[in-house]
């Protein structure tokens, strides 16, 4: 069989991921797990994930379907929802020594945490602090916290806890089902299905990628890790080939669309920076040859893409960027471009499609016009 070629790697990438689906559930189950993150610019990137996935998606649907979905809020290498199922690949899970030192230090506390969780049934932080005191430790983040939020978060790590809804944005906890903490998976399991979940959700992926997030999940990468990814390998449920100095892994039953895969149809999609099609940053470096970096952290004077640029893909080719607003009803956009602005008229009809679909799923009226701006053009 024919070795695929960066070309056909980087179309399969795009189409395998951006499939539709008829509904939340069976878009965050197809894909696996769906980033959350909390900056609003002009969407969460939950949001803006899913409305690539799910057809007529509108900003907030997740947060408020979620209380009725078996899906979880939790941490696999980042945080963010995967489907009530995969929680056996996660816990229980070892701490970071922050997090071990806090629950060790705060023994008496976190029986009180869990009895008043589990008597009340459904509690918000405030209500626990109210009941069991505000005293308030450092939380790792340089600043100070409450204990008995902490406390919540640290249970909920553990997997006694789960997010059962969102007020106003902050997490209402409950008890962990019963159910959802039987026994311990044999860790060869968990970590076999740990790469099968990473995989479906960001392959083909550089092998590098795929180790570094495997330790992201379970720690530096261990040799029960590595054997389990070897003998997925070698019982050919995974595909692994050196593709221009740089070894590259998928499902095995994925071959032939990878092979057979095109440039695609000429939509154009604004992307989340999360989202799984540009998440891995060396992955993205390899398919599109230019560096895509998540900005809003950096100092305004430093940044080149915009505090919260979304990667703009037409076709296979992500060729550049662009910073939404919503300025008194208007959606104003500023487009920034690796090399010059396409010419051609398909690319400016899937641009004003994408961007009358953005206005739908942010609510906005139809009759808003959107103002556009080239504010830069970015070298390779």
């Amino acid at each position: 069989m024919r070795i695929p070629t960066i070309h056909s790697l980087r179309s399969f990438a795009t189409t395998r991921s951006l499939k539709s689906f008829p509904s939340i559930l069976d878009a965050v189950s197809g894909i696996g797990f769906v980033q959350a993150d909390p900056i609003r610019a002009p969407a969460r990137a939950q949001d803006l994930i899913l409305r690539q996935r799910v057809q007529g998606y509108r900003a907030g649907e997740l947060e408020q379907q979620y209380p009725q979905l078996p899906l979880c809020e939790d941490v696999l290498h980042v945080y963010g929802f995967l489907p009530s199922q995969h929680l056996r690949l996660l816990h229980p899970r070892p701490l970071s020594g922050h997090w071990q030192q806090f629950l060790d230090g705060h023994v008496s506390l976190r029986k009180s945490v869990l009895r008043f969780v589990r008597k009340q049934g459904m509690v918000h932080p405030r209500a626990v602090e109210r009941e069991l005191g505000s005293d308030t430790c450092e939380n790792g983040w340089g600043g100070q916290s409450s204990q008995t939020t902490m406390m919540l978060e640290a249970l909920h790590l553990q997997g006694l806890l789960r997010i059962a809804r969102r007020e106003s944005g902050q997490r209402v906890y409950e008890c962990a089902a019963e159910d959802g903490r039987q026994r311990p998976l044999p860790d060869h399991t968990r970590a076999e299905g740990l790469c099968r979940l990473l995989i479906a959700l960001y392959a083909p992926m550089p092998l590098k990628s795929l180790r570094q997030v495997l330790g992201a999940v379970r720690g530096p990468v261990t040799v029960t890790t590595k054997d389990a990814l070897e003998r997925l390998v070698v019982s050919g449920e995974l595909r692994r080939e050196r593709i221009d100095s740089e070894d590259w892994i998928w499902p095995d039953n994925e071959t032939s669309a990878l092979l057979a895969s095109d440039d695609g149809d000429a939509r154009v999609r604004l992307l989340a920076p999360f989202d799984p099609v540009v998440w891995d940053r060396r992955r993205f470096a390899l398919l599109w040859n230019w560096e895509y970096r998540f900005e809003a952290y950096t100092p305004v004077a430093k940044r080149k893409l915009g505090y919260y640029a979304l990667p703009l893909l037409f076709r296979d080719q992500v060729i550049g960027a662009a910073n939404l607003s919503v300025r008194e009803g208007t959606l104003d956009v500023d487009l920034r471009f690796v090399g010059n602005r396409p010419r051609e008229a398909a690319f400016r009809r899937g641009l004003e499609q994408e961007l009358s679909l953005f206005q739908e799923f942010l609510g906005l009226s139809s009759q808003t016009l959107c103002s556009q701006s080239v504010s830069g053009i970015m070298d390779r």
